[in-house]
């Protein structure tokens, strides 16, 4: 923490915009270092119980339902969740008048005092955050894990403020980055910053798809040549950036032998989990002893290990954690096997790319649950992965008629009304060395909290079957 942060925001009014996880941290941070603090969000108060109750009323205003955004006018400074749009009408005209919007990922940075490990990328982010957090943990770091995936950064800002100077809670700060927080950001500056993939997502929210790629290319922003900058040199996308970052490039690949890649990093080799940071080839595990399914986890294992090995982790800490993680809660996670079939929740599969992933990681014949809330996906690009993999497909939520379009010749198609149904359906239809895979390649909120939500439900409804 500068000393600049603190006596920048002291005293000042401040309005906090979007009252998720991420807002209430921010808010509480803001109230810990001195700021008049105004808390705004659209619902209405008696959806908001939960979170205005973590907050000390006595000292924050609230202005919430409709006409929040009269909480806009005399802020000095507006802090949003990244659930807020960048764009807001309201914060255009802010804007106009000359104050400056920042997200809550963008705040927090300037308070903390731990090197900041962050990780970005349409699909992996959790998987890979979690296994470095591990890694880091395995090596007797003390880390904070979280930011996209969790825990706001906030919360981290906010041990680390109120433990004074000194040494801090934590040795790295792990987080997890998404695009919107990207938005936001002025100064945040990892020591480490990785680019895990890039294919569309969220064309609900950017105009096209340069536009979304920029958005992840302002994670390397303020990086020098001190730092690392971390590239999965299987996609075309991410790899064009070597050569054109301030920070030191290092590569992960599954594809490339190391004597080719044009730098330093971690590589399938020969069946083997390798690096060659620092100049010499070390093993770190074979691949076959990972625990993980699928080429996308062994390419999220492989930009773990090398953000490790950025971190002096030694190598037998970094193989016993990839030896023993299972994976994520709803990320191809299995579920239960029943009369021969295999239930699988990748409830965690938000777009189009990330259920290509998952079919491809399963041997089975599939019977696949899709659909939920459009992010403006191209559905299309499923065809060729259903076509070869899919037994049946079972289709809920809005997207479903997009899907079924997008899929037109594809004849096994059904309709369910609920996820029970789906659920109920897949069930009866499955036949021993059958799997039934829920990954909707769509947002949850047409139906569900969210998709941890989406994911326990169907996880309950399989553990209901007889």
């Amino acid at each position: 923490m500068s000393f600049s942060a603190e006596t920048e925001i002291r005293g000042k009014r401040v309005t906090v915009v979007g009252l998720a996880r991420s807002g209430v941290a921010a808010a509480r941070l803001l109230q810990a270092v001195g700021a008049q603090v105004t808390v705004a969000d659209g619902k209405e108060a008696s959806a908001l119980a939960e979170p205005l109750a973590k907050l000390d009323r006595n000292a924050v205003k609230v202005r919430v339902g409709a006409g929040y955004e009269a909480a806009l006018e005399g802020a000095e400074l507006v802090v949003i969740s990244p659930g807020v749009p960048f764009r807001l009408p309201s914060l255009e005209a802010v804007r106009r008048r000359g104050l400056r919007v920042i997200g809550e990922l963008e705040l927090a940075s300037r308070f903390l005092r731990a090197p900041v490990l962050a990780v970005t990328g349409t699909n992996g982010k959790s998987t890979t955050v979690t296994l470095v957090g591990l890694l880091l943990a395995e090596s007797g770091k003390r880390a904070f894990v979280g930011g996209n995936l969790g825990t706001p950064l906030c919360e981290a800002a906010l041990a680390s403020y109120q433990a004074g100077p000194g040494a801090g809670p934590y040795d790295y700060v792990v987080a997890e980055v998404s695009s919107f927080q990207l938005e936001t950001v002025e100064r945040f500056h990892p020591r480490v910053a990785a680019l895990l993939n890039i294919t569309p997502d969220h064309l609900d929210r950017y105009d096209s798809l340069d536009d979304y790629v920029a958005a992840k290319g302002r994670l390397f922003a303020n990086q020098t040549q001190g730092d690392i900058a971390l590239l999965n040199l299987d996609d075309e996308r991410v790899a064009g950036l070597t050569g054109r970052l301030s920070a030191r490039t290092l590569g992960f690949s599954r594809t490339l032998a190391p004597d080719r890649a044009g730098c330093e990093g971690t590589f399938l080799d020969g069946g083997a989990l390798v690096a060659t940071i620092g100049g010499t080839r070390r093993e770190i595990c074979r691949r076959e002893e990972l625990r993980l399914l699928g080429d996308h986890n062994l390419s999220n294992a492989l930009a773990a290990s090398a953000i490790g090995l950025a971190c002096d982790c030694p190598i037998p800490s970094m193989r016993q954690v990839l030896r023993t993680f299972p994976g994520l809660e709803h990320a191809l996670e299995f579920v239960r096997e029943r009369q021969g079939v295999r239930f699988i929740n990748d409830s965690k599969g938000t777009n189009v790319d990330a259920t290509l992933k998952a079919l491809e990681s399963l041997s089975q014949p599939i019977l696949l649950i899709a659909g939920g809330k459009d992010k403006g996906g191209d559905f299309s690009k499923l065809r060729q992965a259903v076509l070869q993999r899919v037994k049946r497909l079972i289709l809920i939520g809005e997207a479903a008629p997009l899907i079924q379009a997008a899929l037109a010749g594809f004849d096994r198609i059904s309709k369910a009304a609920t996820l029970r149904d789906a659920v109920d359906l897949a069930a009866r239809e499955a036949t021993a060395g059958d799997a039934v895979l829920l990954s909707p390649a769509c947002a949850s909120f047409d139906m569900f909290a969210d998709y941890q939500d989406r994911g326990r439900q169907f996880k309950a409804l399989v553990h209901e079957l007889l």
